[in-house]
């Protein structure tokens, strides 16, 4: 289980480098409002990975960090960004998945109740970026009014408020 969780924790981080990667990306394109969304989304999975983090070392086990994969830097369009971040989320999920059932397999009740927060939260994240796919594929966003419009309201994310570690 503490293997799984290291693997995870390593996941999230590279979740929090290609939200920034995409967040690199809207800045050199303008896109101001859908760099903040991806900004927070970076801290988000930031969070995450420290969620995991201090519950390894809560429960006396050792992080140990792995090398993380360099995210994808080019797309060609706000869509496009947003079509990644969806799927990524969905790939994000089956790993929590994983990760309890083999909580499960192992009868680690402990880690069970821990993850249950995980899996809730990943019908958020699927949700959020899924219903920024549609409102881009509604307002017709490649290029113009539409793309400004959803970019302003992108921009209204507040940046997640971070938790206190253990210890």
């Amino acid at each position: 289980m503490e293997k799984a969780l290291n693997r995870q924790i390593n996941a999230e981080m590279y979740s929090a480098y290609l939200y920034l990667s995409m967040a690199s990306y809207f800045e050199d394109v303008d896109l101001e409002g859908c760099a903040k969304w991806m900004k927070a989304q970076t801290q988000e999975e930031m969070i995450h990975a420290m969620k995991i983090y201090d519950f390894v070392i809560e429960r006396g086990g050792r992080v140990l960090l792995d090398a993380i994969q360099a995210p994808q830097q080019e797309w060609d369009s706000a869509l496009a960004v947003f079509e990644h971040a969806y799927e990524h989320e969905k790939y994000v999920t089956s790993l929590i998945n994983d990760l309890m059932n083999l909580a499960i397999e192992e009868k680690d009740h402990a880690t069970q109740i821990f993850l249950q927060w995980f899996v809730s939260e990943q019908v958020e994240e699927e949700a959020s970026a899924s219903g920024v796919v549609q409102k881009l594929k509604l307002a017709g966003a490649s290029k113009g009014g539409g793309l400004f419009m959803v970019d302003r309201e992108l921009g209204q994310r507040p940046l997640p408020i971070p938790m206190p570690t253990a210890g």
